[in-house]
């Protein structure tokens, strides 16, 4: 697997919105939070909810499925410090988005 991993173009996610893509079989979510772009790991580890479809308000993502939210900039659960997402590095080259993969998964309890 490539390092970095084309995922999107900036005008697929505007800032204010969240995406879903599939790196290497794995679920992202991209979040545009006021122009700074953020991926974490893109399954709510609750029931595998999709986050990247989910409402993004400032930097709080929430799953569709069940109202979980998510801080994209750090990956923590809004209620509990066990939970958390992968942080996953995000780079923009001209009007491309590439995202690194975190080695590690989310944590849940």
């Amino acid at each position: 697997m490539a390092d970095w991993i084309e995922i999107a173009t900036l005008d697929e996610c505007p800032p204010g919105t969240s995406i879903e893509r599939v790196i290497d079989g794995q679920m992202v979510a991209l979040a545009n939070v006021h122009g700074h772009l953020h991926a974490i790991d893109g399954l709510c580890p609750h029931q595998g909810g999709p986050l990247g479809t989910g409402v993004l308000c400032g930097a709080i993502l929430t799953c569709p499925w069940h109202g979980w939210q998510f801080d994209v900039s750090s990956g923590r659960h809004q209620l509990s410090a066990t939970v958390r997402q992968a942080v996953h590095e995000v780079e923009v080259r001209g009007s491309a988005v590439f995202v690194r993969l975190a080695r590690e998964r989310g944590t849940a309890v």
